[in-house]
């Protein structure tokens, strides 16, 4: 297992990744799949200002982890949202943790100090994760997506570094 910054060549194989989620589950509450020139454009600008890096296992991308603003006020500059997706059928294998290890070391060492995870809830794998990291659920919005024809919590966990 590998972890490294995303480069261009990546865009495909995280292209896959998250369109099984948006097709296929409630775990991000975008409805159309991504294009690979729009996830390029995406991750050029998230990057300007956080890492987005991936997991290799034998030479197969098998997840991604990045950060992006949480707001766009410069208060709160020091404060980043984190995302983690893994292939649906590589779940369970520490990709995920890893993963997560070197981003919130990498938005440490950049000075952030709060770090939010957003999740559909319920969602207990992911939830696990964030908590197996120091996250702690601080929010429930109840009922504020809507998808698949059924409406869908939100919680938000925090870490503060």
């Amino acid at each position: 297992m590998k972890i490294r910054p995303c480069t261009p060549n990546d865009t495909a194989a995280i292209c896959a990744i998250y369109n099984h989620y948006i097709e296929h589950t409630v775990i991000t509450f975008e409805e159309i799949p991504i294009a690979v020139a729009q996830m390029r454009e995406r991750i050029a600008a998230y990057t300007q200002l956080y890492p987005w890096l991936v997991c290799e296992d034998a030479g197969e991308i098998v997840g991604y982890a990045y950060a992006s603003k949480w707001k766009e006020r410069s208060a709160y500059k020091h404060t980043a949202e984190v995302t983690v997706y893994l292939k649906h059928d590589a779940t369970q294998k520490g990709y995920g943790s890893a993963l997560y290890e070197e981003l919130i070391a990498q938005l440490k060492a950049k000075g952030c100090h709060v770090l939010l995870g957003c999740l559909a809830i319920p969602n207990e794998p992911s939830a696990k994760l964030h908590e197996r990291f120091g996250f702690k659920q601080i929010a429930h919005f109840t009922e504020v997506g809507r998808k698949f024809e059924r409406w869908i919590d939100v919680g938000y966990w925090q870490k503060v570094l």
